[in-house]
């Protein structure tokens, strides 16, 4: 099912129509209100072929439907070019009830055990990652979290940059001390690089530690894996902390120390695309795929023949080509748009499938863009922090002393609170629009808030305690008051959504979802009674409480955000 009420149009149009359901399934389209319909069909495509006027195909066509007597509709009407379906509620009540009972509001036989990689974050380990890298880790995640819930069989990847010249740059800052903690980082990496440009001479002695290492220096290598691995377990922990796991950590050392690189070097140089530029470089050219026709060419070494990032990179997206998923899927942010439409071009040279990207922009703050190198970061463990303390206060606020002191008020809830507002506040702009990050925003819990969407969860959760809710297919049809009939279409429409986040990964569609499902269900509830309803009526209105809090703790589990059962 993808959206039932499409479903049953499209079935009976398919009669009528000689076109494949699939492709009407396709075109039909939600009307802007109730007053038009519950499904449109344009007719304009129609035209050349039936050689009639949109308005004469849709009157043809609903003469045609209505003497065929479907019980499915109760009423067909032409409107313009469009033929808009007034579905009737009895028959849809029950079919709801069937397919919520069956828990059916989600398809996932496309999906069932499709295998998919997913690689994501890799944020370079030389330091706490901040607010602006971390949309990576949170897109990452929810898209992750989305496919298993389709029924994917998900395998998240890390790409663990552990030989570039960040690392060589902390090896050299960091050789003559002791124990070094995660938190020290940072800000010997901002010093190390403000060093860097006034001290020609520091980034030689960079490089040189970096050729070293590439040269099997096992020494140098010992400092680089001691670096990252103080790195990796700091940044780990505090993305576990925020709930985002990863499956496997891939190195790029394994590459140069395999003699891999050298190897992919060899089948591209076969490609008759690689060269070596003036200065001794190897690089590829790229000029036929028209990426940048401009500057066509990715360097691929430097002039010591030492690997660059991009050929340690196709060497990657090999191996994970090579675990042979339905779906291999990389998450990159705007500014390497281009970078990674050139990997895709040198594994098509190679004859491998090309990964799909999912590209985002930037995490800005008010006067310009975050930057490790300068220290111009919001580091996400310190929002994190001031998020948790802002939600205890507000919770402390709301509450009195002995709701304040529950456990889960105490601990729990203040971070599942937190942390989703972040998420959240994150997710809910386009991939392909900048946030500007504000940290009174983030804080907000007011409005369009993943606050709210908790908040309607724990009501329909505190409504439902201690109520039977089961429900009949006979109680069902009890509900037709206008806003249960839109409540229902509602859900419905989850599995759509999913649908076309599934391709997109935009998860702008699932938080607009969610915040209007909780409004829908708050004008419900306020119009038509509940606790003090009688018979199949409360019955019936209690079973689709529990459906609307079923969907919305399923859409929050997909952004990663937790549903309290109270608040």
């Amino acid at each position: 099912m993808k959206y039932l009420l499409f479903d049953i149009v499209a079935g009976e149009l398919a009669k009528t129509l000689d076109f494949p359901v699939g492709d009407i399934h396709a075109r039909l389209e939600q009307p802007p209100s109730s007053d038009m319909g519950d499904v449109a069909f344009p007719c304009f495509f129609l035209a050349k072929e039936y050689k009639k006027a949109p308005p004469k195909i849709a009157e043809e066509l609903q003469e045609k439907l209505s003497a065929a007597g479907s019980q499915m509709f109760s009423e067909i009407r032409g409107a313009g070019g469009y033929l808009n379906f007034f579905l009737a509620k009895d028959k849809v009540l029950k079919l709801f009830y069937d397919i919520a009972i069956g828990d059916l509001l989600i398809d996932d036989s496309e999906h069932q055990g499709q295998s998919v990689t997913i690689e994501h974050t890799s944020v370079n380990p030389n330091a706490s990652p901040h607010i602006g890298r971390a949309r990576n880790a949170m897109i990452g995640d929810a898209s992750v979290r989305l496919l298993r819930y389709l029924g994917c069989d998900v395998t998240v990847h890390y790409f663990v940059n552990d030989i570039g010249k960040q690392i060589a740059l902390l090896a050299y800052c960091t050789k003559d001390k002791g124990e070094i903690s995660f938190n020290e980082l940072l800000s010997l990496y901002v010093a190390a690089n403000e060093e860097l440009k006034s001290n020609p001479e520091l980034e030689k002695e960079v490089f040189e530690i970096l050729n070293r290492m590439e040269s099997g220096d096992q020494k140098v290598f010992a400092d680089f894996a001691r670096i990252v691995d103080i790195c990796i377990k700091g940044q780990t922990a505090i993305f576990n902390e925020f709930g985002i796991y990863y499956d496997i950590f891939d190195y790029e050392s394994r590459y140069v120390q395999s003699g891999r690189t050298a190897e992919v070097l060899s089948l591209l140089e076969q490609t008759g695309r690689l060269f070596a530029d003036e200065e001794g470089r190897l690089i590829l050219n790229l000029e036929e795929f028209q990426i940048n026709p401009e500057n066509p060419y990715l360097p691929l070494t430097r002039k010591d023949k030492t690997s660059l990032y991009p050929l340690r990179d196709i060497c990657y997206n090999i191996d994970k080509v090579n675990e042979k998923s339905a779906r291999n899927i990389v998450v990159l942010g705007e500014d390497q748009r281009l970078y990674g439409r050139q990997i895709n071009a040198a594994l098509t040279l190679l004859g491998y499938d090309e990964a799909e990207i999912i590209n985002y922009s930037f995490v800005l703050l008010p006067d310009g863009k975050m930057s490790t190198r300068a220290g111009q970061v919001v580091l996400l463990e310190d929002l994190m922090r001031d998020t948790v303390e802002f939600a205890r206060q507000t919770i402390a606020e709301h509450r009195g002393p002995a709701e304040t002191s529950r456990p889960d008020n105490v601990e729990s809830l203040p971070k599942q609170l937190a942390y989703g507002a972040i998420k959240y506040s994150i997710l809910k702009c386009g991939n392909e629009k900048n946030v500007i990050f504000d940290r009174e925003t983030a804080l907000n819990f007011q409005g369009d808030t993943s606050v709210y969407i908790q908040y309607s969860y724990a009501r329909i959760q505190s409504l439902l305690r201690g109520e039977k809710e089961s429900g009949s297919s006979n109680a069902i049809t009890s509900l037709t008051h206008p806003l249960e009939w839109e409540v229902i279409k509602k859900l419905l429409s989850f599995h759509q959504v999913l649908a076309v986040i599934s391709q997109d990964f935009n998860f702008v569609t699932l938080c607009a979802y969610l915040y209007e499902l909780c409004q829908l269900f708050s004008r419900w509830y306020k119009e038509c009674t509940i606790k003090n309803a009688a018979g199949d009526v409360k019955l019936a209105r209690l079973f689709l409480a529990a459906e609307v809090a079923k969907v919305i703790k399923d859409g929050l589990g997909i952004l990663g955000i937790e549903a309290p059962e109270r608040i």
